[in-house]
């Protein structure tokens, strides 16, 4: 264990010092000051106003950007080292394999999710200070669901950087990873399901299956319970879930799905030729 926090300690040095991540903060805590700055707190959208409407706004874009930010940064770092010959130096230490990956991965998954808590934690004690009401719950479920998000995406990224020979295979893998996932929205598997004449059960568990469609419905259940927004859709997934289990859903299913792509990276990591 001791080789594990510290390999973990390392990566999260590493990343502190890296330009990505600068620019990674500066992003989720820009956004977080753009969003107050034009007056969303005080603005009222479906009836929710003050730091929810900001919330909302806020988990929206973080779905849009957090992805492909952890992908792109994620995959380079098991391939990355293997190009620049860091497995050479590895196994004359006296670190397993198991402690190497696993604390590259819990360090990993701290840097990537603390900026973005960080940024929403601030809004909640600006809010506080400016004597505005916090949506304690919102905030709460949001929080899980960014952790989720950073777990699965995480694992993903640590998948094809294991697989991948290349830091420039890494990388064009993990981007059409993110575009398939945005291709099989909603759009997509309307279009199938048409055609091909599937029924509704089956295309809503195909689109529950993609974690992107997860993490925005459940972001849209937090002010629309029922999904009507959805259509008969919501109909499948209520009957199957109900609310409070689709949520739950939301933040297992994703988190689960990275970590069991994070065990198979292992698994690939270990058996393959590592210099």
């Amino acid at each position: 264990m001791k080789q594990f926090w510290l390999t973990a300690r390392l990566d999260i040095v590493e990343s502190l010092r890296a330009r990505w991540f600068q620019v990674y903060t500066l992003v989720f805590g820009g956004i977080v000051a753009l969003l107050f700055l034009f007056g969303l707190t005080e603005s009222r959208v479906l009836g929710f106003i003050g730091l929810s409407r900001l919330l909302v706004t806020y988990i929206q874009l973080t779905m849009a950007i957090l992805p492909i930010f952890v992908l792109i940064t994620t995959v380079r770092s098991v391939a990355g080292d293997r190009e620049a010959g860091v497995f050479e130096y590895l196994l004359s230490l006296p670190v397993s394999l198991w402690a190497w990956f696993w604390g590259k991965f819990v360090g990993r998954y701290l840097v990537i999710f603390m900026p973005v808590f960080a940024a929403m934690a601030l809004a909640v004690a600006w809010a506080t200070v400016q004597g505005i009401e916090v949506p304690w719950e919102m905030f709460a479920y949001y929080t899980a669901l960014i952790a989720a998000m950073a777990m699965c995406f995480l694992g993903f990224g640590m998948l094809i950087s294991s697989i991948a020979r290349s830091t420039d295979v890494a990388q064009g893998a993990a981007f059409l990873v993110w575009l398939i996932f945005l291709l099989f929205l909603d759009l997509i598997l309307l279009g199938v399901m048409i055609q091909e004449r599937v029924s509704p059960e089956i295309a809503v568990t195909i689109a529950l299956s993609n974690p992107l469609q997860v993490f925005r419905t459940a972001a849209l259940s937090m002010f629309d319970p029922q999904l009507i927004v959805l259509g008969p859709s919501a109909y499948v997934i209520l009957d199957l879930f109900g609310v409070a289990g689709y949520k739950v859903f939301a933040v297992a299913y994703p988190a689960a799905l990275g970590v069991v792509s994070a065990a198979l990276g292992f698994l690939v990591f270990r058996r393959g030729d590592l210099p």
